[in-house]
Formats: structure tokens, sequence, C-alpha cells
């Protein structure tokens, strides 16, 4: 009977032990899974802002309403190739002086990586316009993305400021326009300040003889440029609708040409003036009557603080204002002046101060064209 007994005693405890046993590497199991790494969530779909489009003199949202674009520019890009707290910068802007749109300028060069000290291809540096876009999109603001520097169409060499883009710029802006096709954020500019040529080669293209100035050497360049209206046309061609801007002659101030038969044909055409207060006063002649009649960015202005550039500032954001014209201030870097700010904790100057009194006074218009 002992022995039985013994059995079944035995035969309880072989099943306690191997329930326990199930229990405990269920619950194992249960700890590892919770302990292991899993599948990474997808991030959230960003929507962005409302599209946008033109009709008229007005830029149109999604639902037919105007928008007025206002901000600053935000440089770097173009003469470094990690940009100097570009990011920073974007999301204080939008943050704290209410921005709704940043000019950021770039360049050709960097963008592909064959400026001196890139050995990626231009990676990190498109990375870093990424993550500038997606700011922009998870904030519904907008940026425009345009081309400030190229090089005479030489890769890697006379990185700068010319005359005119050159035919490596339309492969540039081709990439840019297939990178963020129809992206709601995303304006594309078609070159910072054209100048010294005729408004047929600004609007047909050919041949820009240039000067080149870099490190105290000049160099004498001779390039053929696509000019604006083939420029358009290669945007558009990788199924790019967002809107293109395009800037005037001397120095993206003039664009009194445009009112003359130099228009570019084609939608979503937005014109950028610089009217820095060493130009000409004529505001209607050079750029406010075109503002009046097509899509207008003041896509550079201010001055440092002077008496009268004081004034200049009481004018400028007035006659803004009034005409209800979109803009973006330049610059919100320490030393690429006019500043915007004194330094890295974005303290303002008196322009700045003068931007952000601006920004916080919201301007309205009528929803009727």
């Amino acid at each position: 009977m002992k022995s039985i007994l013994f059995f079944k005693n035995y035969k309880t405890v072989k099943g306690l032990a191997i329930f326990s046993l199930a229990i405990i590497l269920m619950l194992q199991a249960a700890s590892c899974s919770k302990d292991s790494p899993t599948e990474p969530k997808k991030n959230p779909v960003v929507t962005g802002p409302s599209a946008l489009h033109t009709e008229g003199r007005w830029f149109l949202n999604e639902d037919n309403e105007k928008v007025i674009l206002r901000g600053v520019n935000i440089a770097s890009l173009e003469w470094t190739n990690t940009g100097e707290n570009v990011l920073q910068s974007l999301n204080h802007v939008i943050t704290v002086w209410g921005a709704n749109l940043a000019r950021i300028p770039l360049s050709q060069d960097r963008w592909f990586g064959k400026a001196s000290g890139q050995t990626d291809g231009g990676l990190q540096y498109r990375n870093i316009v990424n993550a500038l876009v997606k700011k922009s999109m998870e904030s519904k603001t907008y940026i425009l993305l345009e081309l400030h520097w190229n090089n005479g169409n030489v890769w890697g060499q006379y990185i700068g400021q010319h005359k005119m883009p050159d035919s490596l710029s339309q492969v540039f802006l081709e990439d840019l326009a297939t990178t963020y096709a129809n992206n709601p954020s995303v304006l594309i500019g078609t070159y910072n300040e054209p100048h010294d040529v005729s408004w047929t080669v600004w609007l047909n293209g050919g041949e820009v003889k240039e000067n080149f100035e870099q490190n105290g050497v000049t160099t004498p360049l001779d390039f053929d440029t696509p000019g604006q209206q083939k420029l358009y046309d290669a945007i558009r061609a990788t199924g790019a609708n967002n809107l293109i801007v395009c800037g005037g002659l001397d120095w993206g101030y003039d664009l009194s040409g445009v009112l003359k038969g130099f228009a570019v044909s084609g939608v979503n055409i937005v014109y950028d003036t610089h009217p820095y207060p060493w130009k000409s006063t004529d505001w209607d002649g050079k750029w406010g009557d075109v503002g009046r009649q097509y899509p207008l960015l003041v896509g550079e202005w201010g001055a440092e603080e002077t008496a009268v550039n004081k004034q200049y500032g009481a004018n400028i954001t007035n006659y803004l204002r009034y005409n209800k014209f979109c803009w973006t201030a330049w610059d919100f870097h320490v030393s690429a002046g006019p500043s915007l700010i004194l330094d890295w904790n974005y303290t303002p100057t008196w322009f700045g101060l003068l931007v952000m009194k601006e920004l916080n006074e919201p301007v309205t218009v009528e929803d009727s064209l």
C-alpha cells in the first residue's frame, strides 16, 4: 500500500511540477516578449498645410481662401555643407515669431556633394534640407527652397552668386522638384538674384559672360543659361505642380519686364523682388505694379539700424501691408546682414523687432477674387 501511495504521490507531484514549469515558461515568454524589440511603429502620416495654387495675383489654399505668406530667410546652407543652426532657427521663427513661410537659400554643388569637404555625394546636406521640410510639414507652414549659389557650369568650382543660373542649375532644380514634387509645404525658387543680362536672356536663355571673384582671384567665365522659361518647363516636366518663384533682374529687384512681354508662361508662378534701401524708390514701377497683377513675394528686404533705415522700415512695412504682399525678411542669422538676430539665443535686433511686430499683426483679406 505504501508503495502504491508513494506512486500516487509521485504522480501528483510530477503533475504539479510539470504544471508549474509550464506556468513559469509562459511567464518567462511573456516577460521576454515585453523586453524584446518590437516592430517599430510607423510614423503617423504628416499631412502638412493646405496645398497652394495661384489665381490672378493671389495665393490660394485648397479651399480657395486667400493666404498671405510672411516670414524670414534662414541662410547658411548656401555657404556651408551643414548649415548653421538652421533647424533650430526654423523651429524658433515658427513657434516664437509666428512665421508661416521660411525662405531657404541652397547651393547646387552642395546638394550633389560637389563642394570641398563633402564625401557622401551630398547625402548629409539633403537630409538637412529634408529635416527642414519635415518641420514645415509638421507645423503646417510653408518653405521656399531656392537656388542661391551655382557654379558657372563647372561642378565644384566658382561656387557662389552668378549673373544667372547655368545648365547644371537645371539638373539641380529637376532633382529638387522630383524630390519634393507636390509636397504641400514646398515652393521652388529658380534663382536668387539675376543681374546684368537682358530681359530676353533672363526669360529665354543665352550666353552669359562675367568676371567671377573668389578669394581675391578674378576668373573670366562664359556659360549658357537656360533662362527662366526653360527652368520652369523643366520643373513642370518632373510632374511637380509646386509654386515656382522667379527672381527679377538688378539683383532680384526689378520686375518691370514682366509687364513688358517677358512674363514666364505657365501656372502657379510667383515673382520675387528684393527692395533693399539702396535700391530705387520707384516701388510701383519696379515691382508693385507687377504684384497687383501677378502673385508676388518680396523675398528679401531689410536694413541695418540708422535713422534713415528706420524710416525705410516704416515705409516698406506700410507698403507691404497696404498692398497685402507676401514677404520674407533677410536674414535670420547673426552675421548675414541685415540681421534679424544678435545671437543664437535669438535676441532680436531693431530690424528683428520690426519684423516680429509685423508678424504678430494679422493681415486680413476678402476671400472674393
